[in-house]
């Protein structure tokens, strides 16, 4: 087992309170960030819930990422196959460790973390039980077949981002809901964001009590 794979990689994982309610949360951030960055999002998604929040490995003039580009918008397709199933490895080692629920956790995912949930999401149906994408483009120009049925996705992407057309946007919903899954679509009027005033809506949408109904595959 790779360092990769195994626990050894910088991760953050805090305990669910026992008066928790809500789905156990998978992080993901963007280019630049650490496992650090996005706790914040646990008390507005998923309150006291446990929380798995994990740093890209990959390196860009010294900013972590989950896997590499060829330039900006232009993903080294084969590399981020390859690291988004190291990135599942890890999540099925770490929650066995820790006691999460196979197929409970929740990718929230900002940018660079958004594309690798939404790898992980194809490459390994079932592994999720939902993703937030947030600022996501799509993933594979050739994505993979995928049952999704029973998954949530919810995409929320800024109408004046100017690294993602809303044609793109459009495309990477569809690719989902081709597959199966149920997507959300919650636009924001920013940019390359996460946008504070729609985080109330994703929480309902991923706490909906009809959502934790799935069987894991």
């Amino acid at each position: 087992m790779s360092a990769e794979t195994g626990l050894d990689r910088p991760h953050v994982f805090q305990p669910a309170d026992k008066s928790a309610a809500g789905s156990p949360l998978l992080l993901l951030h963007g280019t630049g960030g650490n496992e650090y960055d996005l706790l914040p999002l646990r008390d507005q998604l998923s309150p006291g819930a446990a929380v798995l929040s994990v740093r890209g490995t990959v390196l860009e003039n010294g900013m972590p990422r989950f896997f590499r580009r060829l330039d900006e918008g232009v993903f080294d397709e084969d590399d981020l196959h390859r690291r988004a199933d190291d990135l599942a490895e890890f999540v099925v080692t770490a929650s066995a460790e820790y006691g999460i629920e196979e197929g409970s956790l929740v990718a929230v995912g900002f940018s660079n973390g958004a594309n690798i949930a939404s790898a992980m999401l194809l490459q390994r149906p079932g592994l999720l039980g939902a993703a937030v994408l947030l600022s996501a483009m799509v993933p594979y120009a050739e994505p993979p077949a995928a049952d999704l049925s029973g998954t949530v996705v919810v995409i929320s992407n800024g109408e004046r981002d100017p690294m993602i057309p809303a044609a793109v946007t459009q495309r990477l919903a569809g690719l989902f809901r081709d597959r199966g899954a149920e997507v959300v679509e919650l636009p924001h009027p920013g940019g390359h964001q996460i946008s504070a005033a729609i985080l109330p809506q994703i929480s309902n949408v991923i706490a909906r009590p009809e959502r934790h109904t799935r069987t894991p595959r």
